[in-house]
């Protein structure tokens, strides 16, 4: 840039600072096409804002294809002056899976972790839920749209027991889901810096994470409404119909 302008690159460094630019940065993002946004969207931000009495909201997701990572090399502490190291090559050891329900009015969270995230490994965390939580209070589970949530012997165990009541999110709309905001912080904490020698030790990680969190759960706050939500996405999507008209239409099924 500081070429094809015919100044210096140190002009072009100022120019950004003065303006907040950070073009090195990006954020990924995905509009949703569901044909049912509006209704969807409008179903689970309710249940933020307006919960319904005398029940318990749970944000359920997976956490696939956590990786057990070795470093080839320990890294360097953190010291004065300079932030700690680590290598930028690593061995596997492994991966494991991570299924999570995250209390929206308390800010506890039940996990598990198994090797696969079928829909038999999912049958036995809603059992694990229903112990969690006894009683008849009803239970309203907030979850994406994964083939293992709608598998029929899924759909059929929840028929069997009405307390448990579903609520999808659009599809490509896994910010609606409280719990993934949970998963920053286990990534950031208990993951992305450290070291695992085996699945074992990857999953010993995640248990204690998961119980120094339930020792001071910190209950996150849904503030947005469906109309601010809206009104972002709306420009959002003049946008991308200026750049590639048709991009954001809703998605119809082929025929056969």
């Amino acid at each position: 840039m500081a070429q094809s302008q015919g100044i210096s690159k140190s002009t072009v460094n100022n120019i950004w600072r003065a303006h907040n630019l950070q073009p090195h940065r990006t954020e990924t993002f995905k509009l949703s096409r569901d044909p049912k946004f509006l209704e969807k969207m409008t179903d689970v931000v309710g249940l933020y804002l307006n919960p319904p009495q005398q029940a318990i909201i749970l944000c359920v997701d997976e956490k696939s294809q956590i990786q057990a990572l070795d470093r080839t090399q320990p890294g360097l502490p953190i010291k004065k002056g300079r932030c700690g190291t680590m290598t930028h090559d690593y061995k596997r050891n492994g991966t494991t899976t991570l299924f999570a329900a995250l209390d929206t009015l308390q800010g506890k969270v039940v996990g598990e972790c198994h090797e696969r995230h079928r829909h038999q490994e999912f049958l036995r965390f809603l059992r694990r839920i229903n112990v969690e939580f006894p009683g008849d209070v009803p239970l309203h589970l907030v979850m994406d749209n994964y083939g293992t949530h709608k598998h029929a012997k899924v759909q059929a165990w929840l028929k069997r027991n009405p307390r448990f009541v579903s609520h999808f999110v659009p599809t490509s709309s896994s910010w609606l889901n409280l719990v993934e905001r949970w998963f920053g912080h286990l990534d950031n904490k208990a993951i992305r810096r450290g070291v695992f020698l085996s699945v074992p030790d990857l999953k010993a990680s995640i248990e204690a994470f998961i119980t120094a969190w339930n020792q001071n759960p910190k209950p996150f706050v849904w503030t947005a409404t469906v109309a601010s939500i809206q009104e972002k996405l709306s420009r959002c999507r003049r946008t991308l119909e200026q750049i590639k008209p048709g991009c954001t239409s809703p998605k119809t099924r082929k025929r056969k």
